[in-house]
């Protein structure tokens, strides 16, 4: 049996947080979703957060379309405005698919790393988690650093704020707040493991 390592568990976390940033879906918002949801608040001694979220689902008819309803208005097509476009060059130049845009592009190429046909734009959040997961992966820790520095971490904090102020449904203030402590975490401390 392979042992894990740390750099396989903040893969795993930033991972997690890109599928939680995900337009709700049945093929990935299961049960075994919420139990890894369950257990990483647990982990972060997270009870009182937990109790919210279990609560407000149990008041749902319908917990799929809740979410899907809470995407779309904060992160798509929100009236009268977008609440949080998940888009760096939003934030940074006011406008969308900019020169940081470029710019976070030109660097997963220079990684070896490319986007799908099709895909988002590559100054999405979804594709920057993804990226800081295939780094960690990689044991790129210096990669990793750099990345946070110039390319996420300077727009994160005020989409972080737009969500926290606008989310009307605590899974989307939750997924937030894993962002901000695990790449707050990864920036000012690294990830410390003790693995005697």
């Amino acid at each position: 049996m392979q042992k894990s390592s740390p750099t396989d568990h903040i893969a795993t976390l930033y991972r997690f947080c890109a599928q939680s940033m995900q337009y709700p879906g049945p093929e990935w918002f299961s049960e075994n979703y919420l139990a890894s949801l369950y257990g990483l608040l647990d982990a972060l001694g997270a009870n009182e957060e937990k109790d919210f979220l279990q609560q407000e689902f149990s008041r749902s008819k319908d917990i799929l379309e809740d979410l899907q309803v809470e995407y779309t208005r904060l992160f798509i097509n929100g009236v009268p405005h977008v609440a949080a476009p998940p888009y760096g060059s939003v934030y940074l130049e006011k406008t969308l698919r900019g020169k940081y845009s470029d710019e976070i592009l030109t660097y997963y190429h220079s990684l070896g790393y490319n986007l799908r046909e099709g895909a988002d734009l590559p100054d999405s959040l979804i594709h920057q988690l993804e990226f800081l997961s295939f780094l960690a992966e990689d044991q790129n820790r210096d990669g990793e650093e750099e990345f946070l520095a110039r390319f996420l971490l300077p727009w994160y904090s005020i989409f972080a704020t737009k969500v926290k102020e606008e989310a009307q449904h605590p899974f989307y203030k939750i997924i937030i707040s894993f962002i901000d402590f695990f790449t707050k975490e990864e920036k000012e401390y690294g990830v410390q493991h003790n693995e005697a």
